[in-house]
């Protein structure tokens, strides 16, 4: 189920880092008390009130100026406006209202979002006076906090998940594989989806997916049923979208949310860049089923090597995926792209797989027999017994005597051992230790 999202506005050195790193409970966000040093949007998830959600942490809007800084700063921020659900709209209780809060909040009616109302760096009850004079901005309610002392917050957070959208999703058949595309500018995502669909023209209908703006495009190939996952404009507005400086990721997000298996793709023409992993690890991180896609192959130049060498840098890049398999093909030429679809079938169906338990108790033995877990001041970790709880991602939960004993090396050992057992092609897997209890 996709998460709402929540951006976090306002003009710059109102405080909205300190803010964000205490609702995702980790510094993300570079604090520094100097104007415009957010200059991307950061992500992270909340938690409130047994409410998921995405955070976005904007660059501060300084209406005024043309630098190029200046006018990425403010599309970034525009994006973020546009995709989010709710926005926090941070102001600085210090400072009082200035001119560019009243520029802030002329952008904000426009948008005709849930908009909350912070007032940041009310640090004592003696300065809970100098909210009041916010009520002027027409956002109702200014709730006063503290970024510094974290007071105020459950306040704030009450009155955010209070405007989250009724869940109306649209639902789909265990049948159908949801498959979302993401990737940095001008990798081919609109060619893609164009060439997908248009082999042989068998797409449904365009069908308005939720209350999100989502596009859902279903379409079936060869008795199997597709949905690909789209934000709307993706092809009608993309332009608008491809030429800021940094990719719309909140759009890939929703996206991977909803999906179940995610194509990464990859410019085959100008290789690997840092944003290619910033774009990937969200769908790791959502533990969804992933396809590296290197398209454009038909522009680079080749001999019986390449594609071997590429892969490898995949892999090279890529550590934290080394579960995904790579498709080479071009949208252009729709060479190759026949083998697209039979291995996105694949990857769905091995992040649905279920393991029986005794089974995987098996391979969890062998793998212990092979090589003992190592011990600790004397103490030894025992492994009881293993069992899947869930699928998409896989996840499996190890009973052991002590959790504090199972290394990160070791659990990574047992992780190869299950995938050499039973494949999990395209999916990453989650490993969990927990205690045997007397009862177990």
């Amino acid at each position: 189920m996709a998460r709402p999202i929540v951006a976090i506005v306002g003009r710059p050195n109102v405080g909205k880092s300190t803010i964000f790193n205490r609702i995702v409970g980790d510094r993300l966000a570079i604090v520094e008390d100097m104007p415009g040093v957010t200059r991307d949007r950061l992500y992270g998830v909340g938690e409130w009130l047994d409410h998921n959600f995405s955070v976005i942490d904007t660059g501060g809007i300084e209406i005024e100026g043309d630098s190029e800084l200046l006018k990425s700063v403010r599309a970034q921020a525009e994006l973020a406006i546009e995709e989010s659900d709710v926005i926090i709209f941070m102001v600085d209780g210090k400072a009082g209202i200035t001119a560019a809060d009243s520029e802030v909040a002329e952008l904000l009616f426009r948008a005709k979002k849930p908009i909350v109302l912070a007032v940041n760096k009310i640090d004592n009850i003696k300065r809970q006076d100098d909210i009041y004079e916010f009520y002027s901005l027409g956002f109702g309610t200014p709730y006063g906090i503290s970024g510094s002392h974290g007071t105020g917050l459950g306040d704030l957070l009450d009155a955010v998940v209070e405007n989250f959208p009724e869940d109306n999703e649209e639902e789909y058949g265990e049948d159908v594989i949801r498959v979302a595309l993401i990737g940095r500018p001008n990798v081919g995502k609109s060619s893609l989806v164009n060439a997908i669909l248009g082999e042989d023209r068998v797409i449904v209908s365009d069908v308005a997916g939720t209350t999100r703006d989502a596009i859902d495009t279903p379409f079936e190939r060869d008795g199997q049923k597709y949905v690909i996952i789209d934000t709307a404009g993706m092809r009608k507005r993309g332009k608008v979208y491809e030429n800021t400086e940094k990719y719309s990721v909140m759009r890939a997000m929703k996206a991977i949310e909803r999906a179940d298996v995610a194509l990464v793709l990859i410019n085959g023409e100008e290789g690997i860049i840092e944003q290619d992993k910033h774009v990937a690890g969200y769908a790791h991180e959502a533990g969804k089923a992933a396809i590296f896609v290197v398209n454009k192959w038909d522009m680079v130049e080749k001999d019986e090597k390449t594609m071997k060498e590429f892969s490898q840098k995949i892999r090279d890049h890529f550590l934290f995926m080394t579960y995904a398999p790579i498709v080479f093909l071009s949208a252009k030429t729709k060479s190759r792209l026949h083998k697209l679809l039979p291995v996105v079938v694949q990857v769905a169906e091995q992040h649905a797989l279920r393991i029986a338990t005794h089974v995987l108790n098996d391979v969890i033995s062998d793998a212990v027999a092979i090589n003992p877990p190592p011990t600790d001041k004397g103490r030894r970790l025992r492994i009881n017994y293993a069992t899947q709880v869930t699928v998409k991602p896989p996840t499996i939960i190890v009973f052991v005597n002590d959790p504090e004993m199972m290394h990160f090396s070791y659990e990574r050992y047992l992780e190869n051992k299950i995938r050499a057992a039973f494949g999990f092609v395209g999916t990453p897997m989650r490993l969990f230790s927990r205690k045997k209890s007397d009862d177990e």
